[in-house]
């Protein structure tokens, strides 16, 4: 290599390292938020077109940063590379949902909205996942006359990078707190088969998300405390949770058989 690219490469790791270090985790700055604003402006028009043909969640990292100008991709890059120890996030590294992974496709969920049945998005989960909920659905079904649809299945880690940034304004812009509530890509169950996760929410359309409480008085809620383990599901982030996640009872993740 010569001295001249030696130069190059490390100009832009020590550019990157910079832009990183920047970057506030308590609060970002006013340029930073600015930043954040027009970035997904940007990004937009790609995440309605995926969404309308529902394919949102295997969107992968080329395409996600296909709309994006060099410094807005540097930008991105840096909370793509944020530091899990630096924000008090204990849940191990999962590694990276690429998008490409073998999935099942979930259609025709129906809850209520306001006493009016709505169809839940398409969701995504891999089969043997599929498989196992759908028979702990059906064993709910007989003991409660019920049953849990999932709101949420599988998620790219350039999906997950995208709900992060999107998620930011939710938290006064703060990384910190954002990421209490919102999993950094490689971290997410969400993307991870071996352990993938499934959120919840019931006909009623209750799944908890900003009021924890009222998923976790559901009778349905109670089954899964009950027989969840009989099907190879686990709750992954109870009330005493040390992983630096908030409390979530709709969340479980399937642990896969050895």
């Amino acid at each position: 290599m010569s001295k001249f690219l030696s130069f190059i490469f490390v100009f832009i790791f020590l550019f990157n390292a910079s832009a990183l270090a920047q970057l506030d985790i308590n609060r970002l700055s006013v340029d930073d938020i600015n930043k954040v604003e027009i970035l997904l402006g940007k990004l937009d028009p790609l995440i309605q077109a995926r969404r309308e043909k529902n394919n949102l969640a295997s969107l992968n990292f080329d395409e996600l940063y296909a709309p994006l100008t060099e410094s807005q991709k540097i930008f991105l890059k840096n909370f793509e590379n944020l530091d899990a120890n630096a924000l008090s996030v204990k849940i191990p590294y999962l590694g990276i949902a690429a998008g490409n992974e073998e999935l099942v496709i979930i259609r025709g969920q129906k809850i209520k909205d306001k006493g009016k049945f709505q169809t839940l998005p398409p969701q995504f989960l891999p089969k043997d996942v599929n498989q196992s909920y759908t028979q702990m659905m059906d064993a709910m079904q007989k003991d409660l006359g019920k049953r849990l649809y999932v709101e949420s299945g599988y998620r790219s880690s350039a999906y997950q990078l995208y709900l992060l940034i999107d998620s930011l304004k939710n938290h006064n812009y703060s990384i910190r707190e954002t990421a209490k509530f919102v999993a950094l890509p490689g971290h997410s169950e969400h993307g991870c088969p071996r352990q993938q996760a499934i959120d919840f929410v019931n006909e009623d359309g209750i799944d908890g998300q900003g009021n924890p409480r009222l998923f976790e008085v559901l009778p349905e809620y109670a089954w899964l405390t009950k027989n969840a383990q009989k099907f190879n599901f686990a709750l992954s982030y109870p009330k005493d949770s040390n992983d630096g996640i908030a409390y979530e009872p709709w969340h479980w993740h399937y642990n896969k058989p050895r």
